[in-house]
This record gives structure tokens, sequence and C-alpha cells, in this order.
């Protein structure tokens, strides 16, 4: 059961690709995740912790789950309610990321099950870049109302429209 407090905070890079809209996901790391793609990847994310903000969070996670440390003003995309009853808040930022360079924490299991072997793995084991359309099978089916967020802050109706204006404030 998940405890009403839980809530995760992440943040969506994304960019412009010869003026088609992209963002960057996560593909979970570790042995379950091994052979799976679709509806498969994430943005990177993770849970609060207590007297922590959710975009202190947010920007946490972020720097554990891809290396990298934010450094400009973040979009507020909001917050869905995922299937889990989890509550996730998102943040995007612009940004030009090398995917092949990321970098992320590693977390402890035991494996294989009952085996009483403990072996460490990446909490993601790669990045990509993909259009919003990519992305929308790509991505976790909880997390799919962030992209259509993304393209509504950004006044995007189609990816290949070209660079489309944001039309809310930044978070600092």
């Amino acid at each position: 059961m998940i405890s009403l407090a839980e809530h995760s905070g992440g943040i969506l890079p994304y960019r412009y690709n010869k003026g088609v809209l992209q963002v960057m996901l996560a593909h979970p790391g570790g042995p379950f995740w091994i052979n799976k793609d679709r509806e498969a990847w994430s943005i990177p994310k993770g849970i609060k912790e207590k007297n922590e903000t959710i975009i202190d969070a947010a920007k946490r996670e972020f720097r554990e789950e891809t290396g990298i440390e934010i450094d400009r003003g973040l979009i507020d995309l909001g917050t869905i309610k995922q299937p889990s009853g989890k509550m996730v808040t998102i943040f995007a930022a612009e940004m030009e990321i090398d995917a092949t360079k990321v970098k992320s924490n590693l977390f402890e299991m035991e494996w294989p099950p009952k085996s009483g072997h403990l072996q460490m793995f990446p909490e993601n084991d790669r990045a990509e870049w993909f259009n919003v359309e990519e992305a929308r099978v790509k991505i976790f089916r909880g997390q799919r109302g962030f992209l259509d967020k993304l393209k509504s802050v950004l006044n995007c109706s189609e990816p290949s429209e070209g660079k489309c204006w944001i039309q809310m404030s930044l978070f600092e």
C-alpha cells in the first residue's frame, strides 16, 4: 500500500532537433527491465524526502539518475496521479544533453531471486532522445500526460511545426 505522503518529482529534458520537439527519457536498469522497451521508459524522477520541496526533490533525483546538475529555470508541468496511486510532479527544462553520457546511481538487490547473492545495478541503464510521438509509445502509461502538458505549455499542436513558444513563467 502506498503512503498518502508518497510524492515523486522529476525533470523532463526537452530540445529541438532540426525543428522537431524531442524529450529525453531514461530506461530502468536491472534484470526485470533488460528486455522491455514499450511502456518501459520514464522521466527521471524519484520520491520526495521529508522536509524537501518537490522542486528540490526533482533536481536531486535528476542529478542522481543522470549525473547532471540542473542550473536553469524549470517549467512546471503539474502533477498527475499514477495508476499506483502515487502523485508525480514533473518540471521541464530545455537543455542539450549527450544521452550516451548519462550516468545513473546504483541500487543493490538480490539476484537471482532467493540466491542470497547481492548485486549492484544502475537505476537507469541508458537514456535516449525521442520525438513526442515515439516517446508516447516508450513512456510508462501513467506518465504520458506529461508529454501532452509539455506540448500545451510550449504551444505545440504538432512536434514538427518547429520551435514552440513558452506560455507560462519559469520557476527558479
